[in-house]
C-alpha cells in the first residue's frame, strides 16, 4: 500500500550515505588526506561546476557520450530489425554479435587507436561499438518476440510485410529497444569515461579524476566520481521517462 512518503524513500539512502561518510571521516576510518568530508566534496564539486574547470569537463564526456549513443543507435536499431525481422537470418549470426558482445570493449582501443589516433575518434568509437552490439541484441530479441497474436491479426487483414514490419514489429520491439538504450547509454557513459583518463586527453570527466588522483586533490576527484556518477543516472532516467511518455502500452 502506497503512502504520500513513497516518493521520498530514495531521499533515505542518500542521507544514510552521507551519515556513514561523515563517520568514517569522523573516527578516521581512513586517513583524512584520501577521504574528505562530504562538505569538503560537495564545496568542490559546486566550485568545479559552477565556474571551474569540472563544468566543462562535464559536457566534455556529454559530448562524447552523446554522440557515441547517436551513432550506436542509428547503426544498431536499423539493423536490430532487419535482423530480427527473420529469424533464421539472426540465427545465422547470433554466434558473432554475441561473440563480440562479450568481448570488453577497452580491448578494441588499441585496433581503433592505430586506425585513429588518440583523438575523439578513437574514444566515441569505442563507446559506439560498445553500445551498439547492447542495442542490436535488445532491438533484434523485440522484433523476433512481438506478440504473433497481433502479427496474424495484422496479415489477416492484408497488411503487406513492409506495414508489419513497420507498424507491428517495430513498435512491439519499442519496449526492448528502450531496454537497448539505456543499456548502451551507460555502457557508452563507462567506455568514455575510461578513455579520457588514459587515451591522450586533455578534458572530460575521466582526465578529471585521473588528474586530480595524481595532483592528490581529493576533493576535486571526489567531485569528478560524483558528476559522472548523477550523468550516468540523469541519462538513464531521462531515457526512462521518454520511454514512459512514449511507449505507455508497454506490457499491455
Amino acid at each position: 500500500m502506497k503512502t504520500r512518503l513513497d516518493p521520498y524513500l530514495p531521499i533515505v539512502g542518500v542521507i544514510g550515505l552521507i551519515i556513514v561518510w561523515y563517520l568514517a571521516v569522523w573516527y578516521e576510518v581512513v586517513d583524512k588526506v584520501l577521504l574528505p568530508s562530504p562538505s569538503d566534496t560537495l564545496r568542490a564539486l559546486w566550485k568545479g561546476m559552477s565556474g571551474g574547470r569540472l563544468g566543462f569537463d562535464f559536457w566534455r564526456t556529454v559530448e562524447r557520450t552523446t554522440l557515441a549513443i547517436l551513432i550506436a543507435a542509428a547503426i544498431a536499431i536499423p539493423l536490430g530489425i532487419f535482423l530480427g525481422a527473420s529469424e533464421r537470418l539472426y540465427r545465422s549470426v547470433d554466434f558473432v554479435i554475441d561473440f563480440f558482445r562479450s568481448t570488453p570493449a577497452s580491448a578494441m582501443f588499441p585496433l581503433l587507436l592505430v586506425l585513429f589516433g588518440v583523438g575523439d575518434e578513437t574514444k566515441i568509437s569505442v563507446a559506439a561499438f560498445g553500445a551498439a552490439l547492447v542495442i542490436l541484441f535488445n532491438v533484434a530479441y523485440g522484433v523476433m518476440n512481438a506478440r504473433k497474436t497481433r502479427l496474424l491479426a495484422a496479415k489477416v487483414m492484408g497488411a503487406s510485410r513492409l506495414r508489419v514490419l513497420t507498424d507491428v514489429m517495430l513498435l512491439e520491439s519499442l519496449p526492448q529497444t528502450f531496454v537497448g538504450l539505456r543499456n548502451g547509454v551507460s555502457l557508452a557513459l563507462v567506455i568514455v569515461v575510461v578513455a579520457e583518463m588514459f587515451i591522450g586527453s586533455t578534458d572530460g570527466l575521466g582526465h578529471r579524476v585521473f588528474e586530480a588522483q595524481q595532483l592528490f586533490a581529493m576533493p576535486d576527484m571526489y567531485a569528478a566520481i560524483f558528476a559522472a556518477g548523477a550523468l550516468g543516472y540523469g541519462l538513464n532516467l531521462l531515457f526512462l521517462l521518454v520511454e514512459r511518455r512514449f511507449v505507455h502500452w508497454s506490457g499491455k
